[in-house]
């Protein structure tokens, strides 16, 4: 199970990077969910497959950087962009070369946090965050002095986060997918059955088209099934039996299993989801939502979701539920 599920991460990594390199945002937050789910499948990181664990929750993050509602670490003052830096951090020790691009990228996402801050005008977490992200390193004292000037303007439109802006964080990211995917063009699965198509001479099969009923409600998750399943095949086929009508090899059962099971997953996870927006909001949680406005303002929903005591809700949520209570009264 371990060694499917490897093969699996690598094979959602890779999807990962392309949708994250042409900027496909639905199917990006679809292999999304599959890599976190095989992520949380791993109980421990084997030291093969460490860069590919680290580059997918580093892209899942960038990707939600702006998203301060969002929480990826169990510390509430932590943002994703934040969470991204110590992913970027251990992908940087996993390698020895692009130091230039790895400076780049390591100053882009901690001049980004903080810009993030201040566009939502969160000064006071901008700085506390400068405070988190510096040593007393000289080489880290020049970019701490400037941000720390750049807060107490309470400007985030000054040259240096224009010129040093999010876009050209997501460009240095795409450049840096380019050459990781340059480095694994043959990888890890298409290696494997070469290995074995050489050793055991196998030829390849085919499996009899079925058709299939779809609702159009569900064809683009149905779709991404599909090609899921169509890759376990097709790697199948490079790896089958040397007759069309020879068994399904049990391995690659297993990995379809898996394949299959972890999609279930996935879906669990969203209907979970999905029950969750439809609870039913309590007096506390509603007391917690007034409280947040009268502190925070109308309109400040994520920092009010950070700082108030509610039970899986999103800053969407609270914006709705306090639309809802207006309506009532």
């Amino acid at each position: 199970e371990a060694v499917a599920t490897e093969w699996m991460l690598e094979f959602a990594c890779s999807c990962l990077c392309r949708r994250f390199a042409e900027q496909s945002g639905a199917e990006f937050w679809r292999w999304r969910d599959v890599a976190q789910a095989l992520i949380n499948g791993l109980s421990q990181i084997p030291p093969h497959q460490k860069k590919t664990v680290y580059l997918c929750q580093l892209l899942i993050r960038i990707a939600q950087g702006k998203s301060l509602g969002l929480q990826f670490e169990n510390d509430q003052r932590i943002s994703p962009l934040e969470s991204a830096l110590s992913f970027w951090t251990l992908l940087e020790r996993e390698e020895i070369k692009l130091e230039k691009l790895h400076e780049d990228i390591r100053r882009l996402i901690q001049i980004q946090i903080v810009a993030v801050y201040m566009e939502n005008r969160y000064f006071m977490e901008a700085a506390e965050v400068v405070e988190r992200l510096f040593t007393d390193s000289e080489s880290d004292k020049p970019l701490r002095v400037k941000l720390a000037t750049i807060i107490k303007t309470k400007d985030p439109y000054v040259p240096l986060l224009q010129s040093f802006s999010y876009s050209l964080l997501i460009s240095k990211i795409q450049s840096y997918i380019k050459l990781f995917m340059k480095e694994n063009e043959t990888n890890f699965l298409i290696q494997e059955a070469t290995k074995h198509v050489a050793a055991k001479g196998l030829g390849a099969t085919t499996l009899p088209n079925r058709p299939v009923e779809v609702n159009e409600n569900n064809k683009s998750d149905l779709e991404t099934k599909q090609r899921f399943v169509l890759s376990i095949i097709l790697l199948r086929d490079v790896l089958g039996q040397k007759s069309a009508t020879s068994t399904f090899p049990i391995f690659f059962k297993f990995v379809l299993f898996c394949g299959l099971t972890n999609m279930q997953n996935v879906e669990r996870n969203e209907a979970s989801i999905g029950s969750r927006r439809k609870q039913r909001w309590t007096h506390e949680e509603d007391l917690e939502l007034k409280l947040g406005v009268k502190d925070f303002g109308v309109g400040n929903w994520a920092k009010i979701l950070v700082h108030g005591n509610f039970h899986n809700r999103t800053s969407v949520m609270l914006k709705d539920r306090w639309r809802t209570l207006n309506k009532i009264k």
